[in-house]
C-alpha cells in the first residue's frame, strides 16, 4: 500500500526527526530505506528514524507526508506496530 513519512518534531542530537513505516509489511519498509540510502542502525521496532534534513527528499522518493496520529493509526492498523515494553520496574 504505502510508506508513510510523519512531520520532523521529535527532537534529539541537535536536530528533529521524523518517522518512516509502512502500512503494508517490514519488507515494503526496509526496501524503501535500503533504495533511500536509510543506514540500517535507523531502524527502531517498526520504523525508521530519519532526520528533518531528508525529509523532502523521501517525500520526493515516494513516502507519503502524513500527520504524526495518521500514521500512528494506519501502523496499527496494518497489525505492524510493535509496542515498547514498559521500562519501569514492577512492584514485587
Amino acid at each position: 500500500m504505502a510508506v508513510l513519512i510523519d512531520p520532523p518534531v521529535w527532537p534529539a542530537h541537535g536536530t528533529l526527526w521524523a518517522h518512516v513505516v509502512s502500512d503494508t509489511s517490514l519488507e515494503e519498509l526496509h526496501a524503501f530505506a535500503e533504495s533511500a540510502g536509510i543506514p540500517s542502525r535507523s531502524f527502531d521496532h517498526d520504523h525508521y528514524d530519519v532526520p528533518e534534513h531528508r525529509v523532502a527528499e523521501l517525500i520526493a522518493l515516494g513516502a507519503e507526508p502524513v500527520s504524526g496520529s495518521e500514521l500512528a493509526r494506519r501502523l496499527i492498523g496494518s497489525g505492524l506496530r510493535v509496542r515498547q515494553r514498559d521500562k519501569r520496574p514492577r512492584a514485587g
